[in-house]
């Protein structure tokens, strides 16, 4: 990716990193509905530890979930090659 103002990126490209997470849904979901059901996204990182730690943190229980809740999201991890 060809950049014009370096200056401007918050974060390195994605290009450098090559570990990732993939959220997709999970057909049961209504929001697929909305979204579609082939809908994912890929988180990318630098290192498989940074992944590793974002994933179990994507896939844990959050401060505000109600006991009991699960999330409605399927989490894998990937590698580019």
């Amino acid at each position: 990716m060809e950049l014009c103002h370096q200056h401007n990126l918050t974060r390195t490209p994605d290009i450098k990193r090559r570990y990732g997470v993939r959220v997709s849904l999970k057909s049961t979901d209504p929001l697929s509905q909305v979204l579609g059901e082939q809908f994912d996204r890929t988180h990318w990182f630098e290192t498989p530890v940074e992944r590793d730690r974002a994933l179990a943190d994507m896939a844990g229980e959050h401060l505000y979930s109600r006991r009991g809740d699960r999330p409605s999201l399927r989490f894998e991890a990937v590698d580019r090659s």
